[in-house]
């Protein structure tokens, strides 16, 4: 039966070399329909992929063909228990595998990108400094709470950004252990970052890296033995696998030397009692250490499915189409003076398929709005959980006031905010289309509906 859950449910994808000819990859809700405001109903255009990706058809088969053997893992003594137990080892594997790991190399399975990078916040050796880009998410801005840690400013070239890293590294007092994280794609404009040579000025200083990978995964390929990164992070949610489950995966000595990341069964190997009524624990040195309580072996199994599912429509292939998706939306919003696409290094960066942008005289939630009440189209508004990169970006923007939607802003300063469309593997071309029509037509012509501000959000009037 385990045979049978790793095969005959996939569903074909794209394997062609030519881009052009290659299909968006089956996700669910591909066939949804929305209301308009306007009147009628049009296919749901889901431009939020940065936020959280459709799940793949293919995982949600793979896990309707598991779920009828569902069983608890590691202890269980019957047949279903066993082979969930197989099927989360090898999903394991299979994540390894997909991260081309190194030997020796642990894959903690944890909740999402945050709780990874929690759980290696709480590993960190004593005296431990870490240095972070302000650029950051706030997943990878601001677990590092008990250690001494110091903010880099913004780069504005990738090559800036190794510059800031290798003096604020060769700087550090005292000389100790030390820990760089850094994100391998902006989530706020898509931006590729310069890993591999940021890992490189880690190790020549002495330092450790972790790589946020969380919207580089899903569009990348993401090899830890040719980035040479100590650890990385990211998401089922944001990889088509939108089970509950995330991965942190790298060298194993902190984790094996730290403090389980939760107390309680799975991560102890050994209880007893002691005479003065205490208890005495010894703890699994394996991945097991940081994964106490039943593990989320469906959210698991998940990860393993995209990844296999990833990996065999070929990333050459997807990488490519994406970029024509890319390179698409850029070219349309180019040809509206009144768009201001948002970048740090500027419109010859390579990048995925995430872009943010302003628009003159509007502000973000209420042109957020009209895409989706008008036109079906689902995109995301705001500061993307990255605010001191978005005020960076936006420092220098006027943002009306009082406008629909237009988010509070303390005494004395500007209401800021933006707008972000996101795409992937399975996006289809006429999405993209539609959005590009729909903002020429936004600017051009206005909202042909009214909109009010209903607790914080700009939202149809009715």
């Amino acid at each position: 039966m385990s045979a049978s859950l790793n095969t005959a449910t996939a569903t074909t994808v794209a394997t062609a070399q030519d881009p052009a000819c290659a299909e968006p990859l089956a996700v669910l809700g591909r066939d949804v329909t929305v209301p308009l405001v306007t009147g009628g109903e049009v296919t749901y255009a889901a431009l939020d992929y940065a936020a959280s990706a459709p799940a793949l058809q293919r995982v949600w088969d793979d896990v309707a063909a598991y779920a009828p053997y569902y069983g608890s893992v590691h202890r269980g003594a019957g047949y279903l228990s066993q082979l969930s137990t197989d099927l989360f080892e090898q999903s394991r594997a299979t994540v390894a595998e997909f991260l081309d790991c190194r030997p020796g190399d642990q894959v903690v399975f944890t909740r999402s990108t945050t709780d990874s990078l929690n759980l290696l916040a709480a590993a960190l050796p004593a005296d431990c400094q870490v240095f972070v880009f302000e650029t950051e998410h706030h997943a990878s801005l601001l677990p590092w709470t008990h250690a001494q840690v110091t903010y880099l400013n913004a780069p504005r070239t990738p090559a800036e950004a190794v510059a800031t890293l290798e003096r604020a590294l060769a700087d550090r007092e005292p000389y100790g252990p030390a820990l760089v994280c850094v994100t391998g794609a902006s989530n706020v404009t898509g931006e590729l970052w310069p890993v591999k040579e940021l890992a490189a000025a880690a190790h020549a200083h002495g330092a450790r890296i972790v790589l946020d990978a969380a919207q580089l995964a899903p569009h990348h390929p993401v090899s830890v033995r040719d980035l040479d990164v100590d650890w990385v992070a990211f998401s089922g949610h944001k990889l088509y696998a939108p089970f509950g489950s995330g991965v942190l995966a790298g060298r194993a000595d902190w984790l094996q030397e730290a403090e389980p990341y939760l107390a309680g069964g799975g991560a102890s190997r050994k209880v007893s009692r002691r005479e003065d009524g205490g208890v005495d624990v010894e703890w699994h040195t394996t991945a097991a250490r940081h994964e106490a309580g039943s593990p989320n072996v469906i959210g698991v199994y998940s990860i393993a499915s995209a990844c296999r599912a990833l990996t065999e429509a070929g990333f050459d292939t997807l990488v490519a189409r994406e970029q024509q998706l890319v390179t698409r939306v850029r070219e349309g919003l180019a040809e509206v003076p009144a768009v201001r696409v948002l970048s740090l290094f500027g419109d010859d960066a390579p990048r995925v398929g995430v872009i943010s942008f302003v628009v003159d005289g509007w502000n973000s939630s209420h042109f957020a709005a009209a895409l989706s009440a008008e036109y079906g189209i689902g995109v995301r508004d705001g500061l993307f959980c990255a605010h001191p990169l978005v005020r960076t970006l936006l420092g220098s923007e006027p943002q009306a006031q009082g406008e629909c939607g237009a988010p509070e802003a303390a005494p004395g300063e500007r209401s800021l905010n933006a707008i972000r469309v996101s795409f992937g593997a399975g996006t289809p071309d006429e999405h993209v289309e539609r959005f590009v029509r729909a903002v020429k037509e936004l600017v051009t012509d206005g909202a042909k509906w009214q909109y009010r501000t209903e607790e914080g959000r700009c939202v149809p009037a009715v």
